[in-house]
């Protein structure tokens, strides 16, 4: 093992997971069922928009798409819609999962407690993690919509760490985009940036991480909860 990869694991006694892109890669549902959603309605969505959303919060998204969509509808109707079609895509067709991220995840859970911090809507997580099997892997699972705001914020992460019983600059957060980047930095957390090729991060993102990963079992997994 590199002295680099002792180097960012080390004291770190848990590991926080974002969700969509870096467990299942299902930020292209997202975005397709938000383009249907305007489509439906007379209006257009593209990769632009989609990106304003990645990361907030459901109060934030659904205000996102109802101010550049111009829609008529209320947020909390946006949000209702946008979650309910997630929730059937998961129900009807086979989750696309990060190649062997969810192996990847149990390998760090037998070492260090785990959690996820998302800021999926909960019945999205919740349908996910089912999913995927993932429902024994995590100590905890917090959303985004359990907090003040979304990323870039650091609230949900703070909070995973609150749950865990574990000091912030104790964690360690996988993450796939730019906002998450940011709320970890600002949680005070170290931060793996592992890259999704569906949706790339954009550039000057894994200059703000501590550490880029072409794949997440390449984390230096037998050196996490050794002695800092």
């Amino acid at each position: 093992m590199s002295e680099a990869g002792r180097s960012l694991v080390a004291g770190i006694e848990a590991v926080l997971f974002d969700l969509d892109g870096v467990l299942v890669d299902t930020e292209p549902w997202w975005h397709e069922v938000r383009v249907a959603w305007a489509a439906a309605r007379g209006r257009s969505w593209d990769r632009a928009d989609s990106h304003l959303c990645m990361g907030r919060n459901s109060r934030e998204w659904s205000e996102i798409m109802r101010e550049r969509l111009g829609a008529t509808e209320a947020p909390i109707a946006i949000e209702r819609a946008i979650v309910a079609a997630l929730v059937e895509r998961y129900a009807s067709e086979p989750v696309p999962l990060v190649p062997g991220a969810p192996a990847a995840a149990a390998a760090i859970a037998a070492r260090v407690p785990v959690a996820i911090a998302s800021s999926a809507h909960p019945a999205v997580i919740r349908a996910a993690v089912a999913a995927a099997g993932l429902g024994s892997t995590f100590v905890t699972i917090v959303s985004s919509d359990d907090v003040a705001r979304g990323k870039p914020a650091p609230d949900v992460y703070l909070e995973a760490a609150r749950r865990l019983g574990v000091a912030p600059a104790a964690c360690l957060v996988i993450e796939d985009s730019r906002n998450g980047v940011l709320a970890g930095r600002a949680a005070g957390m170290r931060v793996v940036l592992v890259p999704n090729a569906s949706v790339p991060p954009g550039p000057g993102v894994a200059e703000i991480a501590d550490a880029v990963l072409e794949r997440l079992a390449d984390l230096p997994v037998a050196a996490l909860g050794a002695a800092a």
